[in-house]
């Protein structure tokens, strides 16, 4: 991938003071075949329901990362084996899931990178609620629509402008 979350750190400590860099407590899992991602953010806001998170990658990822603010719930599973080989079918570069994720196996055979905060073996529901494409606080971290997000295995950054 050409960065590691370290690196950007140390190059970008001034963007951590003003606030324009954040970095995810680490509190998410690895699973995929990426360590390393990065992409611009595609965001939702769902509880219990991967509705829209199944509609959002049968769309072009183009690259993006899919933010799922599940309201960290561990009572049931947002995305499975099934979801992760749509993101990589459709050029998704990675998936962060403030929930969980299930089909750990299935998972970490797809070529995207996906964070998430525990493994639960239950199906959400789908009724389809939710929000598309708001600004979504997690872990105590703000994401917006159109942020960058690079991960690797030593965290998750969250930049509101790219960077090199």
């Amino acid at each position: 991938m050409g960065f590691t979350t370290c690196d950007l750190c140390d190059a970008n400590e001034n963007l951590i003071g003003e606030g324009t860099l954040a970095v995810l407590p680490p509190v998410f899992r690895p699973f995929g075949k990426r360590a390393a991602f990065s992409g611009q953010a595609a965001t939702l806001k769902v509880f219990e329901d991967n509705v829209l998170v199944r509609t959002a990658l049968e769309t072009p990822g183009n690259g993006r990362v899919l933010v799922v603010d599940g309201g960290g719930s561990l009572r049931c599973a947002l995305v499975g084996g099934n979801l992760g080989k749509l993101a990589e079918k459709n050029g998704w570069a990675g998936i962060v899931v403030n929930g969980c994720v299930r089909d750990s196996a299935e998972l970490d055979a797809c070529d995207v990178g996906i964070r998430a905060l525990a493994l639960h073996p239950q199906r959400s529901v789908r009724k389809g609620l939710g929000y598309q494409e708001i600004a979504v606080t997690m872990a105590g971290v703000t994401v917006r629509p159109g942020d960058w997000i690079y991960a690797d295995e030593d965290g998750v950054l969250v930049s509101r402008a790219k960077l090199d």
